[in-house]
């Protein structure tokens, strides 16, 4: 215990003996003992005759205007319930397979529902642990840097 002790110790002070000594070495000259600076040089002839360069300039329209032009389909001025819920129409028409105009629970959940009767092997209503593995999501493994 009291070996321990020392040895953290001595570590510690070595430790701020090593980061002491290294900034004393690493502290800015003085002024008087740099070299002189060299003169300024002239500017290159082609560069004085060119115009200096600005930047693009931004598009005008904001992030909201440009929000509001993606729901507004027909391009009126005006966002109408049937512009904003056309995407989600659509969505829904996907989940509701047998075409009712409803989504039961089953065509709600029908994802899990396949991979939970994909996975069932023996077709008993209840996953093993085994049966369960099989559902993990694959992992993505990330494409390597083609540098």
């Amino acid at each position: 215990m009291i070996v321990t002790r020392f040895l953290a110790g001595a570590l510690a002070s070595f430790l701020m003996l090593t980061g002491a000594f290294l900034l004393w070495q690493g502290r800015a000259q003085d002024p008087q003992d740099l070299p002189p600076a060299p003169p300024p040089q002239a500017a290159v002839p082609s560069m004085v005759d060119q115009q200096p360069l600005v930047a693009p300039e931004a598009t005008p329209k904001s992030r909201e205007q440009k929000r509001f032009d993606r729901a507004d389909k027909d391009n009126d001025g005006k966002i109408v319930m049937t512009e904003l819920l056309q995407p989600r129409r659509k969505s829904y028409a996907k989940l509701d397979t047998n075409g009712d105009g409803r989504l039961s629970f089953e065509e709600w959940a029908h994802t899990t529902v396949d991979k939970f009767r994909k996975a069932d092997g023996d077709r008993n209503g209840a996953l093993t642990a085994a049966e369960y593995a099989t559902t993990a999501p694959k992992r993505r493994t990330k494409p390597k840097c083609g540098c």
